[in-house]
């Protein structure tokens, strides 16, 4: 019984660190703030070429920062880099600036990774029932501002 529960920790571990996460997780309302995107590994074993952000409706302007190696593309709600290529056994961080919502409330930021096998649409929203998903959207909640925000 104890080779089996180890051997499923052992499965497990790897897709606790399978998703695109945002950093920070919190940030205050009407801010501006710089947002990072990390990826923790391509598709199916294979190298990531191109990251796809869709920013959220409330996002009024968003400023992705250069990165060696990569072409970035802002056009309506969404922000592009391609590139690299981000190898499977890497990781890499992926940032832009944007101006948040006045209003408080948790946004989400569906990203797509297209690598040279496949792909991943990190799209998956919390339900009403606590479930885990296979794919969650990166998640920041806006909370009340503390003031003014300075002005860009």
């Amino acid at each position: 019984m104890k080779t089996i529960i180890v051997f499923a920790a052992a499965l497990a571990a790897p897709l606790a660190h399978a998703h695109v996460t945002i950093e920070p997780g919190t940030a205050s309302a009407g801010a501006y703030q710089k947002l990072t995107f990390r990826v923790g590994h391509g598709c199916e074993g294979s190298a990531t070429h191109t990251l796809i952000v869709t920013l959220p409706e409330a996002i009024a302007s968003a400023k992705p920062m250069p990165k060696a190696g990569w072409n970035i593309g802002l056009e309506g709600g969404t922000v592009s880099w391609k590139g690299g290529p981000l190898p499977d056994a890497w990781y890499d961080e992926f940032s832009l600036q944007v101006k948040l919502p006045s209003t408080p409330g948790k946004l989400a930021f569906k990203v797509t990774q297209l690598c040279e096998k496949g792909r991943m649409d990190w799209s998956e929203l919390p339900g009403a029932a606590e479930t885990k998903l296979k794919a969650p959207a990166p998640m920041l909640e806006v909370l009340p501002g503390a003031g003014p925000a300075h002005q860009h």
